[in-house]
């Protein structure tokens, strides 16, 4: 199989290094391209106001790997890039991460690590999207560990892949050994305090740093917050399908009553 690899820690992160590592061993072709520095936190973005920057890696730079590009953009902009105008085919595959730090709950909707494994089911190619639990770690030899298998597992399933999915996976940081299993999880929640940071600049003008700390995870069991805590890997299929089809029917009779009283048609 012929597999892209992207993330949004930029293409110097020790969790695509750490991804490559386990996956050139499988046999399958293996492709970066991958942001030239960090752009987390951007959500889907693509870059319209300015031209993007190719930078092609030096051939020993990831071992094993077929290619490897730096683009200046954001996630997005990469698997975009990618898939029109980098390869010249159509991969099999499009595999984002491993995230430095989980991406659970609404934390989806801002991360880049996300948005890659998205831009590639858009393109209706099978994606996945890799996090670590924990932010401020570098050993991610345990946790990469698992991706190959995960990676057979999806492949061989006798479920058909449905359209504009992705699978969301966190994984834990602990010695293989010590991980609990697989958790099928829904979306959880998890609740910030967000404070901005005012400082002031050499030249005395105001800025603002965004902070915050979490202050309440979700206490549903099935969730993937509960199960990742819980020391299981949690798998989330998740959709940018986004219409809520329940409340539309909830709401059909109601706004075909409201088209009559204001004439429309």
């Amino acid at each position: 199989m012929k597999i892209l690899v992207c993330n949004d820690d930029g293409i110097y992160a020790a969790g695509l290094r750490a991804l490559c590592k386990v996956l050139v061993p499988t046999g399958h072709e293996v492709y970066v391209v991958a942001p030239d520095k960090e752009r987390s936190a951007t959500g889907h973005a693509l870059t319209l106001h300015r031209p993007l920057r190719v930078e092609k890696m030096p051939s020993e730079f990831f071992e094993g790997v077929k290619n490897a590009f730096a683009i200046d953009g954001t996630p997005a902009d990469c698997v975009k890039i990618a898939i029109n105008k980098i390869l010249e085919f159509k991969p099999d595959w499009v595999i984002s991460g491993i995230n430095h730090g989980p991406n659970l709950g609404a934390d989806i909707l801002y991360s880049g690590t996300v948005s890659a494994a998205m831009e590639g089911a858009i393109y209706g190619i099978k994606s996945l999207a890799l996090s670590s639990a924990e932010y401020k770690t570098d050993h991610f030899d345990g946790a990469a560990s698992f991706v190959p298998k995960i990676l057979d597992l999806l492949n061989e399933s006798s479920f058909e892949w449905p359209n504009k999915t992705v699978f969301n996976i966190n994984l834990p940081v602990t010695p293989p050994e010590q991980v609990k299993g697989i958790a099928l999880a829904n979306l959880g929640s998890r609740m910030y305090k967000d404070t901005y940071e005012e400082r002031v600049d050499p030249r005395g003008r105001f800025y603002y740093w965004l902070s915050g700390d979490l202050i309440k995870s979700d206490p549903d069991p099935e969730s993937d917050v509960s199960r990742l805590a819980e020391g299981y890997i949690s798998i989330t299929p998740i959709t940018f399908e986004m219409t809520n089809k329940e409340l539309m029917a909830k709401v059909k009779n109601g706004f075909a009553d409201l088209e009559k009283k204001l004439k429309i048609k």
